[in-house]
């Protein structure tokens, strides 16, 4: 299969880090990273991809190369992806450590695949749950429904997502095999049922498409701000609700664990960049040290489900 290639130079230092918040979990079979080169899957409006992105600093390119019928739409979208429809303009560090990882990464933006589905359906499946569990249920959804990726893509075991109209036929006792409780495939195949409606928010202000996803059952605050942050690029959206982000936050910035309640007072002076607190910190990997054993996963659901 023949490719399609791009050499893209931005107007910013741009590298190909803030990839990294596409990928679920160390397993995720959609994402491959290969000697600095970031591997992609991913299901286009024009059909499936793979997306291979690296970058040049020393000559300020970034290069793409895309194989399938989503080959050209990807090829598009990459300036968007790294970033280009941001605007960093007004975000003040202030603190020290915020400071420090500007000198440290440069002028920080936020990037948008305009692919709301693709971020929603994995944001789902980890509601509520350990990452070890979440992230196996995602695997599981995408090698039992999703499709290998095209090209080079598939010589690298890259997979694609499942499309909206293969999610509404997924069975329940697939889902409970999957250890997707029902709660949350209701949300998913709910979900799948509007998601050309879903796509348009791409299109409103992001509290605007904060409200539309958040009025469907089952997608909440921290759902929604996960789906804004990967495919709308929302420089505000911050992950309230999560087990670890607010902790980690307070830890890196003051030394002591935040709860919600005070992570949403100290990011106030930020808006509308709270999210680029965020990313800083989450691509510098700056978090509070774990210990103890990590938290078991539930063992609630079935280890096989007969069909009924």
């Amino acid at each position: 299969m023949s490719s399609l290639t791009r050499v893209w130079r931005p107007d910013w230092p741009c590298g190909v880090q803030m990839m990294r918040i596409h990928k679920r979990g160390g397993g995720d079979p959609t994402y491959r990273i290969d000697d600095d080169r970031h591997w992609r899957g991913i299901r286009t409006p024009q059909g499936p991809a793979t997306l291979v992105l690296w970058s040049r600093p020393a000559l300020g390119e970034v290069h793409a190369e895309a194989w399938g019928p989503g080959a050209g739409w990807v090829l598009d979208a990459v300036p968007g992806l790294l970033g280009a429809d941001d605007d960093p303009t007004g975000f003040d560090p202030r603190h020290p450590v915020l400071v420090e990882l500007v000198r440290r990464y440069g002028e920080l933006r936020i990037g948008r695949s305009g692919l709301v589905m693709e971020s929603l359906v994995p944001a789902i499946i980890e509601q509520k749950v350990t990452g070890q569990e979440a992230f196996a249920g995602f695997r599981m959804l995408v090698h039992r429904f999703g499709e290998r990726a095209p090209g080079a893509g598939a010589d690298r075991s890259l997979w694609v997502q499942p499309d909206a109209a293969t999610l509404r036929t997924v069975p329940s006792w697939e889902w409970l095999r999957m250890h997707v409780d029902p709660a949350r495939s209701r949300t998913v195949v709910t979900a799948a049922r509007v998601a050309d409606s879903l796509e348009r928010t791409l299109t409103v202000p992001h509290d605007e498409a904060a409200r539309r996803l958040t009025s469907l059952p089952g997608i909440g605050r921290w759902t929604a701000a996960e789906t804004l942050q990967r495919a709308h690029g929302d420089p505000d959206a911050v992950s309230f609700g999560d087990y670890h982000v607010a902790k980690d936050i307070g830890w890196a910035l003051t030394g002591e664990p935040f709860d919600d309640d005070q992570l949403e007072e100290f990011l106030e002076p930020y808006r509308p960049h709270r999210g680029r607190v965020q990313a800083l910190l989450g691509i510098a990997r700056l978090h509070r040290p774990r210990h103890g054993a990590r938290m078991a996963p539930r063992t609630h659901l079935p280890a096989t489900v007969t069909r009924p």
